[in-house]
């Protein structure tokens, strides 16, 4: 058995994979805002309540919103300030009572994605090489190589929201403050809230961004129409940088934003227009599972092979006690 938890700004999710990648059981709870201690705290609790309803003892992955220093072997990067500094697979491991493999959350999104979902072997016999990206309230993105996902030496792989986008308008700069420090940032322009920000900085009214995208297509709001297509002529510029250096045989679209189907028809035509070549086959798809792709792959993080063997050893040894002292 494997455990997935998806660890999110007001979220943390829990899953149980069986062999195959059968899903066993989700549990959702609150992350605790701002709290670092609480919110290792409440996932060690999670993973005790998955494995107390269903009496099996799994691995443990966790998908965090930032990455693993190389140098400290502690956060950085993480839009969830509060992680930032911390020892946190240490901590977890702690909480849990057992090795716990930590990942960025992109990362886990794409191995998801390219281990049993839309750019799976089943379903891209070919691919090779498979980026993805997460389109919500940040922008990630990450790369899956035969398989593997990569965390780079800097353990920054797929870091693309916080390169600067390309091919800048007058209009667009010097670009928006990100909280990364620059200014200009993809993150800047292709985040949830900046689609809404540009929509109503010129006079749209729409409730949602579900709302605007069904009041453009049915032709009954020009602004909103206007303010997709601004988007679409983004992300294809921000999607070309990145297929002119990796070259990937599929992008995943994740995140709020890969539920406006119509991006899966335009953005081929767009990236033409950018991309260095004399045509252009690459895959741009949306998940298979959908928001769950995160804690799946987390799941992911650990082989079925890998699961099956310590599955063996913890039914002859059990599991070591877990820590009751607070984490550092």
């Amino acid at each position: 058995m494997r455990i997935g938890i998806d660890l999110g700004g007001t979220k943390i999710e829990g899953i149980l994979l069986a062999p195959g990648g059968i899903e066993v059981l989700r549990r959702r709870v609150e992350t605790p805002a701002g709290n670092y201690h609480a919110t290792i705290a409440t996932v060690g609790s999670l993973v005790s309540a998955l494995e107390a309803e269903t009496g099996c003892v799994g691995t443990v992955g966790v998908g965090i919103p930032g990455a693993i220093s190389l140098a400290t072997g502690r956060v950085k990067n993480a839009n969830s300030t509060c992680l930032i500094g911390h020892p946190i697979e240490q901590d977890l491991a702690a909480a849990v009572g057992r090795s716990v493999r930590v990942m960025n959350d992109a990362n886990c999104f794409v191995l998801s994605e390219a281990s049993d979902g839309a750019a799976s072997p089943l379903e891209m016999p070919s691919a090779r090489i498979i980026f993805g990206i997460i389109l919500g309230t940040g922008v990630g993105g990450g790369i899956v190589v035969r398989g593997e996902a990569l965390d780079g030496r800097n353990a920054i792989a797929g870091e693309w929201g916080h390169n600067p986008l390309p091919w800048p308008r007058p209009e667009e700069q010097p670009g928006p403050r990100c909280y990364c420090g620059k200014s200009g940032c993809i993150e800047t322009f292709l985040c949830g809230p900046s689609l809404d920000a540009d929509y109503r900085a010129r006079g749209g009214c729409a409730a949602s961004t579900r709302e605007m995208v069904l009041r453009a297509e049915n032709q009954e709001d020009d602004v909103a129409e206007a303010a997709l297509q601004r988007y679409e002529d983004r992300l294809a510029r921000a999607l070309a940088s990145v297929i002119n250096i990796l070259d990937p045989d599929a992008i995943v679209i994740g995140g709020g934003i890969s539920n406006i189907q119509r991006l899966y028809k335009s953005l081929p035509d767009r990236l033409r227009d950018y991309v260095f070549s004399d045509s252009f086959d690459t895959m741009i798809v949306p998940p298979k599972h959908g928001d769950s792709s995160g804690v799946r792959g987390a799941a992911w993080l650990w082989s079925e092979a890998e699961a099956a063997e310590l599955a063996k050893l913890w039914g002859t040894k059990g599991l070591p006690k877990r820590s009751v002292g607070n984490p550092s």
